[in-house]
């Protein structure tokens, strides 16, 4: 074992600002409108286990379907560009089923552990043992928990005014971070 602070910071600092969670608050509590509930444990764990799924056997599982990590961003910019679109021009896309179907997609998955957080942990595996990759990404898990746990508290908060311009404004964001996914991972550079 070779635990090493510094490593550990390191990883959990890239994984929180890829992760993002508390950017996502707005897309959450949309979802958790439509939805009903969010299961945060639920959600975190599922995420938690695509994450390490990911991190052990990510390349090989997907070259076992013949994808690479470009396609499988850009098919989830496609989902996050839905999702935005969805927050912006106040249509329903997703089916969100009550029960805890909005848990996992697209909450888990791509929201949480999504192609960003995917590519980022294979990528930290070629820099840092990878127990201090678990270790960082276990600490992520445990705050992605908690800020699921209290988006209650964020809607008493904001109201329901607050949330509807919330949900407009994270909508275009949600969008132009689908665009850049998109964008990134297929070459194409526009020009500034």
């Amino acid at each position: 074992m070779h635990l090493n602070t510094m490593e550990i910071l390191a990883a959990f600092m890239v994984l929180f600002a890829i992760i993002d969670i508390l950017g996502s608050i707005p897309i959450i509590l949309d979802i958790k409108t439509k939805t009903g509930t969010i299961y945060p444990a639920k959600t975190t764990l599922v995420a938690f286990g695509i994450m390490l799924l990911f991190l052990f056997i990510g390349e090989p599982l997907l070259a076992l379907f013949g994808v690479d990590i470009s396609s499988f961003a850009i098919a989830g910019s496609i989902i996050l560009l839905l999702m935005g679109l969805e927050m912006v021009l106040g249509i329903q896309l997703f089916k969100h089923e009550l029960g805890g179907g909005g848990a996992i997609v697209p909450i888990a998955f791509p929201l949480i552990a999504g192609a960003g957080s995917i590519t980022t942990l294979l990528s930290l595996r070629a820099e840092y043992h990878i127990i201090n990759i678990l270790v960082a990404l276990s600490l992520n898990m445990i705050i992605v928990y908690l800020v699921l746990r209290i988006t209650t508290f964020f809607e008493r908060i904001l109201g329901p005014n607050g949330l509807h311009i919330l949900r407009k404004f994270f909508g275009i964001i949600l969008l132009a971070i689908a665009i850049k996914l998109f964008l990134s991972n297929t070459g194409i550079e526009i020009p500034k």
